[in-house]
């Protein structure tokens, strides 16, 4: 399997908003670029990328630069330049859907509120392609949840959360190699 996979991480652009909870897909990719060591050090199609091998596999890693809602046109541009078919994309996020820590990879699916996601599925013009969420958790009581997912995780959050980056990291090692059945079966299980 020689097929180029591209791995996007959602987020938005600027250290204000490095540690929210929103961010978390580009707190995923740092640790999996980390583990592999790979360096985010160029911009191209105004995302922050990093390529090389994951294993047996080619891989562009990617930051969109713009801010959330606007994640699809580098996706979009990504995909095309580097001829990367549907199946061989990922997209890694927050979803407040999941409890905190809880991992989900699913093959398709819709945005779920989601606003990165809705952007990348009207500039791919369709649903059809991997992604694994990252359970942050419901607001607590009534608050909005707008302004949750942009908050920080509290210290006590940030040190459970990088379990939950290992186990993602682990979660992507074993889709690049097995596929995202093989990947849905160990990882969504365990992530109860």
């Amino acid at each position: 399997m020689n097929r180029k996979a591209l791995i996007v991480g959602l987020g938005n652009p600027g250290r204000e908003y490095a540690a929210n909870r929103h961010n978390v897909g580009f707190q995923c990719l740092d640790r999996l670029a980390s583990h592999h060591r790979l360096h985010f050090s160029r911009v191209q199609s105004n995302a922050l990328i990093t390529t090389g091998r994951i294993g047996e596999r080619g891989v562009v890693l990617a930051k969109p630069q713009g801010f959330m809602n606007v994640s699809g046109r580098p996706v979009a541009a990504l995909a095309r330049f580097y001829q990367v078919a549907l199946p061989d994309l990922l997209v890694v996020y927050d979803d407040i859907d999941l409890p905190f820590g809880a991992l989900r990879l699913r093959m398709e699916g819709g945005a779920g509120g989601h606003n990165g996601m809705r952007s990348i599925i009207e500039q791919l013009g369709t649903p059809e392609f991997p992604r694994l969420r990252l359970g942050i958790g419901r607001p607590p009581g009534h608050r909005e949840a707008a302004g949750y997912v942009l908050e920080n995780f509290t210290r006590a959050e940030a040190a459970e959360m990088e379990d939950t980056y290992a186990r993602a990291v682990d979660a992507i090692e074993t889709w690049l190699r097995d596929g995202i059945a093989a990947a849905m079966n160990l990882f969504n299980q365990k992530s109860e």
